[in-house]
């Protein structure tokens, strides 16, 4: 196991009924800017319940936060925040909603010209606004991670940020909300956290035990609640576990003294800026072929997953290692999602190409948990998604 430290500050507050606690979680004196996505909480009846629970600070309100979240329209909620001396924001909606108001929160404190250069110049954010969450889309990890992606529009980019200071003070998790989820949204759901957790699990054996049967107890979990919660979101024990295990997936636990990878997603951000397509059906599409493509470098810890969480038992290491890449795929063929990119556009010759290019053109040029995969390479695995 490799050397590391973990420090998770955010506090979780879970359950049903749970929103009404925000109050006590936000300074008195604060001015709070309420952060929202395309209006689905006033339908819902979580608009509602956040307003009751916000009933006693000065409130402003910002709303339209699309999914990838856009720079143009966050550069308009930073306007509000410095025009009306906001002090804390909270965000009530999924990951896209989430990562926005962290960019927000970097911003806000941001000394330079150009907010932008946080993303494009990898600036590490070590103090920003604090900022609580309401989750209402399990997924992303966002509400207890210190990572966020934002979408340029007018560049076709998708970038990464993070940084100590991101992590949000605070967040509500109340199964309830996934009664309202549209099916395709709890299907992104599944498959984003599903592979969160194999970006961190899939690469190559270090002696993490518990680590690793966290891991896969987390993609178990998934495997077992997926037909469940896709036919009755009013489930509440399914809901329960299908949103805890997003959170678990993505919030530093299991990344903990181990290798990690995350070539999937670096290669799907780029899918989605320049197809649009929805950001936990990019990993579906490219997952089956970058680890057929890695099979030699990753067909141990293949075949162990294989093992432990399909219940693989026979056949070579190799021979298990592929049976579990199959069943990956056949796990996202299950939930309703498409594996092969072809499927969504027409224009997908010469992906891959443009894929490596832009790669390239961002010095990402050595991904993987052994930084051995080249632009090259990449272009190769996109290829296989065809």
């Amino acid at each position: 196991m490799k050397n590391f430290e973990f420090k998770n500050p955010t506090k979780i507050i879970f359950g049903k009924g749970e929103i009404q606690k925000i109050a006590a979680e936000i300074p008195a004196d604060a001015k709070v800017l309420l952060l929202y996505g395309g209006g689905s909480i006033k339908k819902n009846g979580i608009y509602e319940q956040v307003k009751t629970a916000l009933k006693d600070f000065e409130v402003e309100e910002f709303g339209g936060i699309p999914a990838n979240p856009e720079y143009a329209i966050l550069m308009q909620a930073l306007e509000v925040i410095k025009e009306k001396e906001i002090t804390f924001l909270l965000a009530v909606g999924g990951g896209s909603v989430l990562d926005g108001t962290k960019f927000l929160s970097s911003a806000a404190e941001y000394t330079g010209d150009n907010p932008w250069d946080i993303l494009d110049k990898k600036i590490r954010t070590l103090k920003g606004m604090p900022f609580g969450t309401v989750l209402t889309l399990p997924a992303t990890g966002s509400e207890m991670n210190s990572g966020a992606v934002i979408t340029r529009a007018e560049t076709k980019q998708k970038l990464v940020m993070g940084g100590p200071g991101l992590f949000p003070v605070f967040s509500i998790l109340d199964p309830t909300v996934v009664r309202s989820i549209p099916e395709r949204q709890i299907a992104n759901g599944l498959a984003d956290a599903f592979t969160h957790v194999l970006e961190q699990y899939m690469t190559y054996p270090v002696g993490a035990l518990l680590q690793d049967r966290i891991a896969e107890s987390i993609l178990q979990t998934l495997i077992e609640v997926a037909p469940v919660i896709l036919k009755d979101p009013t489930d509440y024990k399914a809901a329960s576990n299908f949103m805890w295990s997003c959170t678990m997936a993505l919030n530093g636990l299991i990344q903990k003294g181990v290798p990690t990878d995350w070539a999937i997603h670096m290669m799907g951000h780029e899918l989605t800026a320049l197809y649009g397509i929805d950001h936990a059906r990019t990993l579906a599409i490219l997952a089956g072929s970058h680890y057929t493509y890695n099979l030699e470098t990753k067909k141990e810890k293949l075949a162990q997953y294989a093992n432990r969480v399909w219940g693989v038992r026979e056949g070579s290491m190799e021979e298990r290692a592929k049976i579990g890449i199959e069943k990956t795929v056949a796990f996202f063929h299950s939930i309703g999602i498409k594996t092969k990119l072809s499927e969504y556009t027409k224009d997908y010759q010469g992906t891959g190409s443009e894929i490596a290019r832009r790669l390239t053109e961002r010095g990402m040029i050595a991904l993987g948990e052994h930084g051995t995969l080249t632009p090259s390479d990449a272009e190769k695995i996109v290829e296989l998604a065809y």
